[in-house]
């Protein structure tokens, strides 16, 4: 009897600590609010729509992509960041768990003012490689994963949809070269090997124009 009781109690604790820890890690978009406005407002803008190319658009994003952005841009323990970015780095660093839950909330709940389709030469191949892929060189279709819409895959495949090509196209050249290295099982430097420049940038043209 004792022992029973002793585990119950042990059962009961344990359940109440992870409630406590669910609860403590819980997104609270109102703080998230607050921390764009202060923090985030220059580069993305309040609201997500960053009025710069080189800055992506987060209105709308996956909320647990955005998320897992954020906590690759910060150190763990004695282990560097996944994600390499001094200026990203920088405005994380301060962010609790909490907070970076609460900003991933907020963003995703917003409304994307979505960028444009810009080089109308661009759209064909970059259509065909985000519906089919290239067989002969084992590149497959983008929408395998980011959707056919490109509303991407939560959490791991991120909406390209309405996305900056610029952007776009710095992150997919940025995985070539593995200068970033985030990406699971490295499924995107894999891929981006692959593709040549002309590649990315009519695929970038393409996602961009997605709705």
């Amino acid at each position: 009897m004792i022992r029973t009781a002793a585990m119950a109690i042990l059962l009961a604790t344990s359940f109440a600590t992870l409630a406590s820890e669910e609860a403590a890690a819980k997104a609270d978009p109102a703080k998230g609010k607050a921390i764009a406005e202060t923090v985030c407002v220059a580069c993305h803008g309040a609201d997500g729509n960053s009025q710069v190319s080189a800055n992506p658009i987060l209105a709308g994003q996956i909320e647990e992509y955005i998320y897992k952005q954020l906590r690759n841009f910060k150190p763990v323990g004695d282990k560097p960041a996944e994600r390499n970015n001094p200026i990203m780095g920088g405005m994380v660093a301060s962010l609790s768990d909490e907070d970076m839950k609460s900003l991933a909330a907020w963003f995703s709940s917003q409304k994307q003012k979505p960028a444009a389709a810009k080089d109308e030469k661009q759209i064909a191949l970059g259509q065909k490689i985000w519906r089919q892929g290239d067989f002969k060189k084992g590149v497959p279709a983008c929408a395998g994963c980011h959707g056919p819409a490109g509303a991407g895959l939560p959490a791991q495949y991120p909406r390209l949809a309405g996305q900056y090509p610029e952007y776009t196209e710095a992150q997919l050249k940025s995985f070539r070269v593995e200068e970033r290295a985030n990406d699971p099982a490295k499924v995107m430097r894999m891929i981006a090997g692959k593709l040549s420049d002309v590649e990315i940038k009519a695929v970038a043209e393409y996602a961009a124009g997605l709705r």
